[in-house]
């Protein structure tokens, strides 16, 4: 009992010493505790040589106590080739570089000093057991490599480690990864609550306490039983064609909203970001226009389209083309100036740096632009469709509320959440496919 408590004694101290590492200070108790299980004590007089320049680098060190004295070779090219390292200080992962197995610096005990030696390729093998925080804990090191012992970012390329977040995994893997990790955490389970939570107060306040302001609202099992009615009283349900017709005349309006939106908003958006005399001459009035409601253009959307169909699609078209081209613009000026001048000294024509350094910057932007502009586009469609459309589920909504058929209201409102939630997910995937770089760095930040 005895031998199994100093045990657990030594292990909490190491798990200690390793909390006050960089690399592992923000690690999860868990993965300390693996890792402390793989680490072994050992001990240094003063004066003692820990190890040499060229020796092979198979550990990692943490000092527990103690002071050690770290010098590098001079092909290194530190800035600071000398540093003193106490409680807490990590050296010896030049093991965990990129193609590198020898040590490239001399480390001497100054004062009698303890040590945690941690096996480099063990320690590798463990944090690739575990890809997320592994992943992270790599990503530290190169960072401490860089800024604490001012080794150049060239040679301070720590290994990659193998698994599921390879260089080699394909868009669709990366996905389909980040949706087991989403089914994994508690995300999922407290979305159901949420909706548990609203459709039950939905039913008791009409159902069950009858409140004022909900006395006249259609009921959920109302709801429920029209849409899913082989007879519906009102004529719309999953089981009429008709539903169908409208959610289809819908979704073909948005589409031809959005793709002529994305097709003038994106390059009007880096235009604007990337030529500063564009900018001030169409800024101004792109400023002035947007604020518009959609409804205050329907007088004059009816009076430059005969046809009631091109005006439906116009006014949906001019909310979705301006978040797009915003955000889109926003993207340009969000990319640091230091990897424009960079491709410039490097013999970049303008069209160059263009299409290779501000083009793929502005993408997050730009299919976070993609995505709110889905969403407004549908929102302007209803608001279209309600006053001059003749099909389509803002139709449906108005025609619904005019006829007092008040649960075919709700049946398209959630049928209209339902479609935009599906078509933003599509816009979501398109961006993941095209940013395969973006979706493993969401992944390892399990997120």
């Amino acid at each position: 009992m005895q031998a199994a408590a100093l045990q657990v004694g030594a292990a909490d101290s190491a798990v200690a010493v390793l909390r006050e590492a960089t690399p592992f200070g923000d690690a999860s108790e868990a993965l300390l505790q693996r890792i402390a299980a793989i680490a072994r004590p050992d001990r240094y007089s003063a004066g003692a040589r820990i190890y040499s320049a060229d020796d092979v680098a198979h550990d990692v060190f943490v000092v527990v106590s103690g002071r050690a004295e770290h010098v590098f070779k001079p092909e290194v090219g530190a800035r600071e080739p000398l540093k003193r390292l106490a409680r807490g200080g990590v050296f010896g992962w030049a093991g965990l570089l990129l193609g590198k197995t020898q040590r490239l610096a001399t480390v001497t005990a100054i004062e009698p000093t303890e040590v945690l030696r941690i096996s480099a390729e063990e320690l590798v093998k463990l944090l690739e057991s575990d890809p997320l925080e592994g992943g992270q804990v790599m990503e530290r090191f190169a960072t401490m490599i860089q800024r604490e012992f001012t080794v150049p970012s060239l040679l301070a390329q720590v290994r990659r480690l193998s698994g599921p977040l390879t260089e080699e995994m394909s868009s669709l893997s990366l996905t389909l990864y980040r949706l087991s990790l989403w089914l994994k955490s508690p995300r999922p389970y407290l979305m159901v609550i949420g909706f548990a939570l609203f459709l039950g107060f939905w039913y008791l306040a009409v159902e069950i306490w009858k409140l004022p302001r909900f006395r006249e609202m259609p009921g959920l099992t109302g709801v429920v039983k029209e849409w899913f009615s082989p007879s519906p009283t009102y004529g719309l349900s999953i089981y009429s064609a008709e539903y169908y017709q409208h959610i289809a005349m819908s979704v073909w309006r948005v589409a031809q909203a959005f793709f002529l939106a994305t097709a003038l908003g994106v390059p009007v958006g880096l235009l604007l970001g990337w030529s500063r005399r564009f900018k001030e001459y169409v800024f101004p009035v792109f400023e002035t226009l947007r604020p518009i409601p959609i409804l205050a253009w329907v007088p004059l959307a009816i009076v430059m389209f005969i046809a009631t169909e091109s005006a439906v699609v116009y006014l949906a078209f001019l909310s979705s083309f301006f978040a797009t081209a915003l955000n889109t613009m926003l993207g340009v000026e969000s990319i640091d100036e230091s990897y424009v001048r960079a491709a410039n000294c490097l013999g970049a024509s303008r069209w160059q740096v263009f299409r290779h350094v501000v083009v793929p910057g502005a993408l997050p932007f730009i299919f976070t632009g993609l995505q709110i502009s889905i969403g407004v586009s549908w929102f302007s469609l209803v608001a279209a469709e309600m006053v001059s459309g003749q099909y389509g589920l803002g139709y449906v909504i108005w025609t619904s509320y005019v006829m007092v058929r008040y649960p075919t209201i709700v049946i398209g409102m959630v049928t209209l959440g339902i479609v935009g939630y599906v078509t933003s997910a599509l816009v979501r995937i398109a961006g993941d496919y095209l940013m395969e770089w973006r979706v493993r760095e969401l992944a390892l930040a399990e997120r």
